[in-house]
């Protein structure tokens, strides 16, 4: 295939599936080599030609400049047509453009909530979009994850007591901890029900799931109907960025007013982003879509063929419940061992692997990557086992 040809010749210390590391990170003495389940560029667009072309036009244009407001950019038509691509993809009225996806959930959340309103949110929210509720308002009410009916109780709690202030409610269309999303459409009907606002952030699975990459807002027939949107592009447009869409002009208006330089992406970042919205709806983006749930319906089913317990929905990362935290830790430098690369989070007993699959991912790296994580964590509950046979000395005072 034309574009694992470019990305095999161009691409010097990928050879097989394995991906060497910048020596500055290291195990011991030796700098980290593996196979690369830990990056996130699930669609291979950072590698496309059209996406390098793009870049190199746009630097010869405009040359290097830093981000910068839109009026800075070397030509502020670049930073509206973005923006109006987000919001068409989305159906949503209007967008604007962010540095990053924290700053997106920032400028939204604070810009919007008052001090005496409430914020409803997801207890398993990312931390950017607990972090900017906590600095908006007192009036936090966390309902359990993915749980619909725990948030009626909650809004139904505040409405008895508070019939004038505001409610946002939060939550991701799809959770990075365990691969989960929530009923989207029942949070709708809260919303209306108690007269609140639904914020929904989109960053795990924009331009990457759903046959017309539109993730689980798509999936569900839910896009246009939330009241707001947020997301990164760090996940499948090949560039960092956020953005804050809206069913009405009049918050991006007012948000724009209150964070007059929020859009800070240089002109190559927006060109290329642009590019990426471009191919993610052509039939080279439907293509990886595929292979790339090709790819992790196959990893799934390789762990658990292996007793491994697979958490959440299918989708770009691959959540394996691991248990206890220390177990985590105790796998961590086997992984490495084993030439595997993927994010762990330990956390007291619901400790988590979690992979980052690609389009680029071959079968071959695929079955070595379930082999890998199966064995190591043998290894690790031996070393356990191990730990817990030696006799606790006690050491005189």
């Amino acid at each position: 295939m034309r574009h694992r040809e470019q990305t095999d010749a161009t691409d010097r210390d990928r050879t097989d599936g394995v991906h060497l590391l910048p020596k500055a990170a290291s195990f011991g003495d030796r700098p980290l080599r593996g196979l690369d389940f830990a990056s996130q560029d699930c669609l291979g667009l950072s590698t496309h030609p059209e996406i390098v072309a793009t870049a190199a036009d746009t630097l010869r244009r405009f040359g290097v400049r830093s981000v910068c407001a839109a009026a800075e950019a070397g030509d502020p038509g670049l930073s509206v047509a973005l923006e109006r691509r987000i919001a068409d993809f989305l159906q949503m009225e209007e967008a604007l453009l962010c540095a990053t996806g924290r700053a997106a959930a920032r400028t939204v959340i604070r810009g919007l909530v008052r001090s005496t309103d409430h914020v409803v949110i997801d207890a398993a929210i990312r931390s950017g979009l607990r972090e900017s509720a906590e600095a908006a308002t007192a009036h936090l009410h966390p309902f359990r994850h993915l749980d619909a009916e725990h948030c009626r109780a909650r809004l139904r709690a505040i409405r008895a007591r508070d019939a004038e202030n505001g409610i946002l409610v939060v939550t991701e269309s799809l959770s990075p901890l365990d691969s989960g999303t929530p009923d989207l459409a029942a949070l709708r009907t809260l919303c209306d029900e108690y007269g609140a606002t639904l914020l929904v952030d989109v960053t795990q699975d924009l331009g990457c799931l759903g046959e017309d990459g539109r993730g689980h807002l798509g999936l569900q027939d839910m896009l246009g109907k939330a009241d707001l949107v947020t997301g990164s592009f760090t996940k499948s447009f090949a560039s960092n960025g956020g953005f804050v869409a809206a069913r009405t002009r009049a918050v991006t208006a007012c948000l724009r007013a209150a964070e007059a330089d929020a859009q800070a992406l240089s002109p190559i970042q927006i060109a290329v982003l642009l590019k990426a919205f471009t191919l993610i709806d052509e039939a080279d983006g439907c293509e990886r879509r595929a292979r790339l749930m090709r790819n992790v319906l196959n990893l799934r089913t390789a762990l658990r063929e292996r007793a491994l317990t697979v958490c959440g929905e299918p989708c770009t990362s691959v959540s394996v419940a691991i248990g206890s935290g220390e177990l985590a830790r105790l796998a961590a430098p086997r992984l490495i061992e084993l030439g595997l690369l993927v994010d762990l989070t330990a956390s007291g007993e619901a400790s988590r692997l979690r992979m980052h699959v690609t389009a680029e991912h071959s079968d071959a790296d695929i079955a070595r990557a379930a082999l890998g994580v199966a064995e190591a964590l043998d290894r690790a509950r031996a070393d356990l086992a191990e730990r817990s046979r030696r006799p606790n000395l006690l050491v005189a005072a």
